[in-house]
């Protein structure tokens, strides 16, 4: 795919598309690499996100936005825009990191996200790079619970659980598919005492836990 398609999905046009290539070209290809514009994304993208929850959420204490802020840069919510985009088109990989599997690494994609935002900071300075930022985790905003604090799946499903004397739930991988380097999870979320299970997926199984938990906490509190 041509840099052009992504600069649609981005929603923005470099000045200097080499910024562009800088920020999806992984170390494994040598320099120039995206790890720089990684370290710099990472700071823009924290920034804006901030700013975000600030507003939206004023009665929340410091803890708690910060605790919110780090499930929507987390490495999991980075991958979900990386994605989205289907960055990994678009990321150029030496041929021992792309033998190997890189393009479905979490930490490659989600690396990925923060370089273009640095690169987008660079370009068009730091108005530009925070509006890119706000489109490509919309939904995740959209989303986030501010009741939870910032707090995984995992974790709300079981203090939901032990606040009702229900023991906690049980995971287990009812189904893998895809080749060595590409694999995905299927696993399944167990409350016995409630009747309830859910299946998540993801491409690791810990990604398929929190699905699976997400899920099964969701249809409880909807009960």
């Amino acid at each position: 795919m041509s840099a052009d398609q992504l600069e649609r999905r981005l929603e923005y046009k470099f000045v200097s598309p080499t910024l562009l290539v800088q920020a999806l070209t992984h170390r494994s290809c040598g320099v120039p690499n995206n790890e720089r514009l990684e370290f710099l994304g990472d700071s823009v993208l924290n920034c804006a996100v901030s700013a975000v929850l600030y507003g939206r959420y004023p009665r929340l204490k410091e803890g708690e936005l910060s605790r919110l802020r780090a499930s929507l840069v987390r490495q999991d919510a980075l991958c979900e825009v990386a994605r989205a985009l289907s960055l990994k088109d678009f990321i150029r990989l030496g041929e021992g990191e792309l033998k190997s599997g890189g393009l479905q690494r979490p930490s490659i994609l989600a690396d990925a996200v923060e370089a273009v935002v640095g690169a987008i900071f660079l370009d068009g300075g730091y108005a530009a790079a925070e509006a890119a930022t706000l489109r490509m985790l919309s939904p995740l905003f959209e989303s986030v619970d501010p009741k939870a604090h910032g707090k995984d799946a995992k974790t709300l499903l079981q203090e939901f659980l032990q606040s009702r004397r229900i023991p906690v739930p049980t995971y287990s991988v009812v189904a893998t598919r895809g080749s060595a380097h590409s694999r995905q999870f299927d696993v399944a979320c167990e409350v016995p005492q409630l009747e309830l299970t859910t299946i998540g997926s993801g491409s690791t199984r810990r990604a398929a836990e929190q699905e699976a938990a997400s899920l099964a906490y969701k249809q409880l509190q909807e009960r």
